[in-house]
């Protein structure tokens, strides 16, 4: 079995406020119990023990939506308790903890638990502070909220951005190479783990130089334009397509074992043949299909894929072939 693949800056975020929240809580923690603080220090110890536990289940599941949820939980938790229970003085973490929830939630998430956050703090406030005080301390707050809602809500504008055009094709709006290999690092990963089937659908059109020739470039583009509508009327919300060569393209079914993925690849076939894709000429697509073995790399699985395309295209083109076993 291969080695762990190396985290992702999604994955990074909530393991990095993890550590960062054990390590600046730690040192209270050791405080408190050297001062006989034991109410404190027991929060304190949950917190820290909380953030740790976290930390290493993002370390070794991946799974960032649930461990970013739970620490946006345990942060706002753990301000709330601290000021409850040594008072106003504590409200200082509140700021911080403000800022984390947007990078560790959704922009409206974080904006609502923030809210919710500031009107369970204003009770052991009101009890001891001045109105000029607590008005200072509340209006800092939202306005430390409202940045970093705005921020957020940009920074995710621009990454979605960003990913777009780093893992789109700009003709066809498949995904491109780049996106295929990230997702098929991810389903062999998820193979290691659960035995999960999927096969991959390797497609080239026949003789697509002789539609450029004849009918120019221009026209090539809008064919493989509709061939990509075809495709993806066909396939399932949960299969994904990848455009990674000019006239070469991808599709990664998940749990599809080779029998149901090789009737798809007919059914493709067979609805590009039927489609009147260029006029006094007929377009087909060659399809090769490969089922993921056991301990397979993504280079082994997409070359046999590959190869099985080769196959179909010598068999006399417009044919599915299936990638041998061995």
């Amino acid at each position: 079995m291969s080695s762990q693949r190396s985290l992702s800056i999604e994955e990074s975020l909530p393991l990095i406020l993890s550590a960062s929240g054990a390590l600046s809580v730690f040192p209270f923690t050791i405080i408190r119990f050297l001062n006989g603080d034991w109410g404190a220090a027991i929060l304190d110890t949950c917190i820290v023990a909380g953030f740790v536990f976290l930390g290493v289940n993002v370390y070794r599941t991946r799974n960032v939506r649930t461990t970013s949820i739970m620490l946006a939980f345990l942060c706002v938790a753990g301000v709330t308790s601290t000021v409850y229970l040594r008072g106003p003085g504590q409200i200082y973490w509140a700021y911080p903890v403000f800022i984390a929830l947007f990078y560790l939630l959704r922009p409206r998430e974080a904006l609502l638990l923030t809210v919710v956050t500031i009107l369970a703090l204003v009770p052991p406030l009101m009890d001891t502070l001045t109105t000029i005080e607590l008005t200072t301390i509340l209006i800092t707050m939202l306005v430390t909220a409202s940045f970093s809602y705005a921020f957020a809500t940009l920074t995710r504008l621009q990454r979605q951005k960003l990913t777009r055009l780093a893992t789109r094709d700009p003709l066809t709006n498949a995904g491109n190479r780049r996106a295929l290999d990230e997702k098929l690092s991810a389903v062999i990963t998820a193979r290691q783990r659960t035995a999960a089937l999927a096969s991959l659908l390797v497609i080239d059109l026949d003789h697509f130089k002789a539609v450029n020739d004849n009918y120019g470039h221009a026209a090539g583009d809008q064919i493989l334009i509709r061939v990509t509508e075809i495709i993806k009327l066909r396939i399932r919300v949960t299969d994904s397509l990848y455009r990674i060569g000019g006239e070469e393209f991808v599709v990664l079914a998940e749990g599809q074992n080779i029998e149901r993925a090789s009737q798809l690849a007919e059914q493709l076939r067979t609805l590009v043949e039927v489609n009147e894709l260029a006029p006094k000429q007929e377009v087909t697509i060659s399809i090769g299909v490969a089922e993921l073995r056991d301990g397979e790399t993504s280079e082994e699985w997409l070359s046999r894929a590959d190869d099985a395309l080769y196959e179909a295209k010598r068999a006399g083109r417009n044919a599915t072939s299936i990638a041998k076993i061995a």
